[in-house]
């Protein structure tokens, strides 16, 4: 097999001219950055929990991407075309990545939280009455959903204009995606619930079929796609991250996250990740084990 590109924490191979094989690594990144730290363990716990999500959208019916699991780190998939001339997009092309990413969010949590206190995000585009004040872990009023960049260096928030001239789609079909998105969601909370977690926000991914149908791609429903919540402790007034927010608010306290966002908007060289310390590497790769276990209600 020839290696096709090397992601943030995957490896892309091609096996044959429809089909693409996922090696998981044992990377971890954060803000666009990856941790010169390995995390154990973590690479097969997120390719077993993706195919743990794909065999039940199957059986729901819903259009994916995933042909098998040939090692426990290793995924095959349906080859789509990535187009990185979006000009070449149009209502006419098949086989291809769509270039976006759609963010669901049901908790006030995460950058959502600093994009409400820089004002970036009002209360009532939540779906919250004017003047309310948000509250770290509230529960949002409706799904918040956005669109993002997706091949670019770092993402971008998009309007949904702009993601549907992006991306070569018409309003039906820009509104079928979020539509599943919901459905899928709604799917991961059932299955959450069942083993005490709340499923907080996520992100998925999409492309369309050699018939434009449109199919659920790459990985979804993990620890580095999806934040979780333990639901018991929420029903207590705590949030319990269950999700590697807390390996985001090391680089938070340590000061590293506001350098680098600085850096960013000055349009200066980033500054290089530091690695993690190795209590914070056995804690995360414990977390994924453990999560995955959570998540699947299968033993690792």
């Amino acid at each position: 097999m020839e290696k096709i590109m090397t992601g943030k924490v995957k490896e892309v191979y091609g096996v044959d001219d429809d089909t693409l094989e996922f090696a998981y690594t044992d990377n971890i990144s954060v803000f666009d950055k990856i941790i010169p730290s390995k995390i154990p363990h973590k690479g097969e716990t997120l390719c077993r929990t993706a195919k743990f999500w794909f065999e039940i959208l199957t059986e729901k019916g819903i259009h994916n991407h995933y042909i098998s699991e040939p090692a426990p780190d290793r995924m095959r998939v349906k080859k789509v075309d990535v187009i990185r001339d979006y000009s070449k997009i149009d209502g006419s092309t098949v086989n291809y990545l769509i270039p976006l990413e759609v963010i669901c969010r049901h908790y006030a949590a995460g950058s959502l939280m600093d994009r409400i206190k820089d004002g970036k995000v009002t209360a009532e585009q939540l779906g919250f009455p004017k003047g309310h004040t948000v509250k770290y872990g509230e529960k949002l009023p409706r799904p918040f959903l956005e669109a993002t960049t997706k091949l670019e260096e770092h993402d971008m928030n998009l309007t949904d204009a702009e993601a549907k001239e992006m991306a070569g789609l018409n309003d039906a079909e820009y509104d079928e995606i979020m539509a599943t998105v919901l459905k899928v969601d709604g799917i991961i909370a059932e299955e959450a619930e069942k083993r005490g977690l709340i499923h907080c926000d996520g992100k998925k991914e999409f492309g369309y079929d050699k018939e434009r149908r449109l199919m659920v791609l790459d990985t979804f429903g993990t620890l580095d796609e999806d934040r979780w919540w333990d639901a018991e402790e929420y029903r207590k007034g705590r949030v319990a991250e269950l999700s590697k927010e807390f390996v985001r608010q090391y680089y938070r306290e340590t000061g590293y996250h506001a350098k680098l966002m600085e850096a960013r908007e000055k349009g200066l060289p980033e500054p290089d990740i530091p690695p993690l310390p190795q209590d914070i590497i056995d804690r995360t790769s414990k977390l994924y084990v453990g999560m995955y276990e959570r998540i699947t209600g299968e033993k690792f």
